[in-house]
């Protein structure tokens, strides 16, 4: 297997078995570990986190001068950036995992066959995770807690552009692990940023139970392409959220602007906002707090003449995920176009609707 880094050496292939020799022998632990010690493993990381945020976040610091030297965009760049906020978010996010009730061992099914058999179907670990991912520092802990958290040991590896934070926040989670007394090779960070080991992780089916791509599209193409385990994979994130007729004008106010300002450059946040007809006298409000904060809209030939300063939008952009300040709004005629403009051009990712009918919401869902 090659890539535009180079071709898979043995070197990669003895690492990986190295590595995934020892996380398999990790997975049996945790598999039968007490939820308890799971979560004071993340707990504990958390505090770890907290204690390290002066070396976390300068070793932040040193990959985002490396990305702007490189030229990464302001999106990868706010993508890749942490600060004390959001370094407390990823140590908060730790400790609500740990507060999750308990997956393992959790009774999906039960039934008993004509001959008396009773059988019953239960959540177990899956063993070991791979996970790749992109230029967001936070994945290193979000990946490794909810691994943690089901029982499953998990290699990690992260984008060469988030180097330095992904070594720092995995040195914390390490100190967890050893704080609960799991093994500390449970979470695993690749060691190299070469792209062909990349490869290596793909290929090591004796050591892996699954992966999952967390990124671009030509990311997880890669990984749906060349894994010879099962893949868990996303797509892009063309969000899409509707404001009914019966929608509240305030909520829907705050709600698109929380959802397309709070980090336009994550695959989470909004990229369109249909709007009912009915509700067209909320678009003076929309275009005022938006264009405050600083996004670009553009709408379609009914919005348009509302606001001068709505741009043309065209049908590229009912497709595209800007993953920056760029807001595509468009006007509907009730539910039914508003579902089938998202199933033409959403991705599956995340759609919403605002509304005070239950029984509205309770279709569109």
């Amino acid at each position: 297997m090659t890539d535009d880094a180079g071709t898979m050496t043995d070197n990669h292939a003895a690492m990986l078995e190295r590595l995934g020799r020892s996380a398999r022998t990790a997975a049996r632990t945790l598999a039968v570990s007490a939820p308890r010690q799971r979560d004071r493993a993340l707990g504990a990381a958390a505090q770890a986190i907290r204690q390290a945020h002066r070396e976390i976040l300068e070793a932040n610091r040193k990959d985002v001068q490396a990305g702007r030297e490189r030229g990464l965009s302001d999106a990868l760049l706010d993508r890749l950036r942490l600060d004390e906020t959001r370094l407390e978010g990823i140590a908060a996010g730790l400790e609500a995992i740990a507060a999750l009730p308990d997956p393992v061992g959790r009774l999906l099914a039960e039934w008993t066959r004509p001959n008396g058999l009773r059988i019953r179907r239960v959540a177990v670990p899956i063993g070991v995770i791979g996970v790749i991912y992109e230029s967001r520092p936070n994945v290193t802990a979000d990946a490794a807690g909810l691994c943690l958290k089901s029982g499953n040991a998990v290699i990690l590896r992260g984008g060469s552009e988030a180097v330095h934070s992904n070594r720092a926040l995995h040195a914390a989670l390490v100190q967890g692990l050893q704080a609960a007394e799991l093994p500390v090779e449970s979470v695993q960070l690749l060691p190299t940023q070469d792209r062909a080991a990349v490869g290596a992780l793909l290929a090591a089916h004796r050591w892996l139970d699954m992966v999952v791509p967390r990124g671009g599209k030509s990311l997880v193409a890669r990984v749906q392409q060349d894994a010879r385990v099962p893949v868990l994979a996303h797509l892009d994130g063309n969000n899409h959220l509707y404001i009914h007729a019966a929608a509240d004008p305030a909520m829907a106010v705050e709600v698109v602007a929380n959802a397309k300002m709070r980090r336009p450059g994550i695959c989470g946040a909004l990229e369109t906002v249909l709007i009912d007809r009915a509700r067209l006298d909320l678009v003076p409000a929309l275009v005022d707090r938006l264009s405050d904060m600083g996004c670009e809209l553009r709408a379609d030939d009914t919005l348009r003449p509302l606001d001068a300063r709505f741009k043309p939008a065209d049908e590229n952009d009912w497709a595209t995920e800007y993953l920056e300040a760029i807001l595509a709004l468009k006007a509907v005629d009730g539910p039914k176009e508003a579902l089938a403009h998202i199933a033409r051009y959403g991705s599956g990712h995340t759609d919403g609707i605002i509304t005070g009918d239950q029984s509205t919401a309770e279709e569109f869902l």
